[in-house]
């Protein structure tokens, strides 16, 4: 396992998270909130996204065996559901002025799921737990070694978009919303090829 492996895992995480997306839902739900409420809620949904991530990571596999169905099967339909995301990411465009609802926490529900953490990034991140022991032999690693690493992979992931929330507004006054749309579509673009990745490692398990 190398070091450019690493980097690439944590950029490739950060964007299956798909922070400018994220982070013009979070200016607009925000919108007239004050600075101090507003990074509250930021740490709020970095913590929620971070324990959502790992909980999918770990308990994948267990969820595969109880509910009977194949690695193979499941990366084709995560992959599908994740590739309509990104197309949904390249056409849409950014949110506005969204009502927070005064029932539970927005940190969690809308913004942690299914914001950031959506249905295609819960099925990506679910294969990824049930085949990284697969992916520890590929590389000529120990199983242990490669959960470690990937779980703080996620982590830091999940640890740059609570940051990327928490200084929203700077951000956002630098890039404008043309800025936040283009990175937006161009995560969306990434996605899409990364579905396809999904889509394609399934069906050739399924030819295997």
């Amino acid at each position: 396992m190398t070091l450019s492996y690493i980097i690439g895992l944590v950029v490739r995480l950060f964007l299956l998270l798909t922070p400018f997306f994220v982070l013009s839902v979070f200016v607009a739900t925000c919108d007239g909130m004050e600075l101090k409420h507003r990074r509250k809620l930021a740490m709020r949904t970095g913590l929620a996204v971070f324990f959502a991530s790992i909980i999918l990571y770990l308990f994948g596999k267990v969820i595969f065996e109880c509910l009977g169905i194949s690695l193979n099967a499941f990366q084709v339909g995560a992959g599908l559901v994740l590739m309509l995301n990104g197309i949904d990411m390249v056409r849409s465009s950014l949110p506005r002025n969204r009502q927070i609802s005064d029932e539970g926490d927005p940190a969690v529900v809308p913004l942690a799921i299914p914001t950031t953490v959506g249905p295609g990034t819960i099925g990506t991140l679910l294969v990824m737990g049930a085949s990284a022991a697969s992916r520890a032999a590929d590389l000529g690693t120990t199983y242990i070694l490669m959960l470690i690493v990937e779980l703080a992979a996620v982590s830091v992931a999940a640890a740059t978009v609570g940051v990327i929330l928490y200084f929203s507004e700077r951000i956002n006054q630098i890039l404008k919303d043309k800025g936040v749309r283009i990175l937006s579509k161009l995560t969306g673009m990434y996605i899409v090829a990364l579905a396809a990745q999904i889509i394609f490692d399934g069906v050739r398990g399924f030819l295997a």
